[in-house]
């Protein structure tokens, strides 16, 4: 896609020139083209770069501001295609779980848990084990077992299958909830880390299959799953 912006404080050739160079330092720019005389920059990116990103590459002296497109409509389509697959998963899986726990005379809030997370499950780790090793690999970049214990990864994918199959199945629920509030509070400690510190790393949740950033959506996911866990646990007990 090509943006044109409007760039104030550019007064002579090298402040074009310095303000070219610094756009072409952007991840996913591939292109740019700026002019003094118009006060303008013309960028050619891969995918949609938030403004506040670009304006940190600049000089403190040099303001851009979008001229042709709404930003943040913009940035709303970007988070939107970012995370489409994600969601998708989870809307068909909630779908699937309200349907299935609907009673001729209520809701069965437990059967539609046991669904929920059955799918949940089943289906981040079938994307996991597409490629095994590309996620293990993107899982040690962030969580806090994976980076000190390799083989974690591997574990974590199949621990994941078992915990679905577990659900699906109502296979001893009381050890099934337990583990899976353990396993996921344990994964959600390097979720934070990585989301507070500003990380630019890929998330792992979708394996290495979806390009997925790490952000809040994934702090989301974990917290879900230790809530559902934890309501259940509170119910059996």
């Amino acid at each position: 896609m090509i943006h044109t912006y409007k760039v104030t404080g550019m007064t002579c050739a090298n402040c074009e020139a310095k303000v070219k160079s610094s756009l072409l330092t952007i991840d996913h720019v591939t292109a740019a083209e700026v002019s003094k005389e118009s006060q303008t920059a013309t960028i050619t990116m891969n995918k949609h770069i938030p403004l506040s990103t670009i304006q940190k590459a600049l000089d403190k002296k040099y303001v851009i501001t979008a001229m042709e497109h709404n930003e943040t409509a913009m940035q709303a389509k970007s988070w939107l295609t970012n995370y489409k697959p994600i969601l998708l998963i989870f809307g068909y899986i909630t779908a699937i779980a309200l349907l299935l726990a609907l009673k001729q005379d209520g809701f069965d809030w437990m059967k539609g848990m046991n669904i929920f997370m059955a799918g949940f499950f089943l289906s981040f780790s079938f994307f996991k084990m597409l490629d095994l090793e590309g996620f293990t690999e993107s899982y040690a970049m962030y969580d806090i077992v994976a980076k000190q214990v390799k083989p974690w990864g591997y574990i974590y994918a199949f621990i994941e299958l078992s915990l679905g199959l577990a659900y699906a199945s109502g296979f001893q629920p009381l050890l099934t909830n337990v583990v899976t509030l353990v396993v996921m509070t344990i994964s959600i400690v390097g979720v934070l880390q990585a989301v507070f510190n500003k990380r630019k790393i890929q998330c792992a949740c979708l394996g290495a299959v979806f390009k997925l950033p790490m952000s809040t959506v994934t702090i989301i996911e974990d917290v879900l799953m230790i809530a559902m866990s934890g309501v259940m646990l509170a119910t059996i007990s």
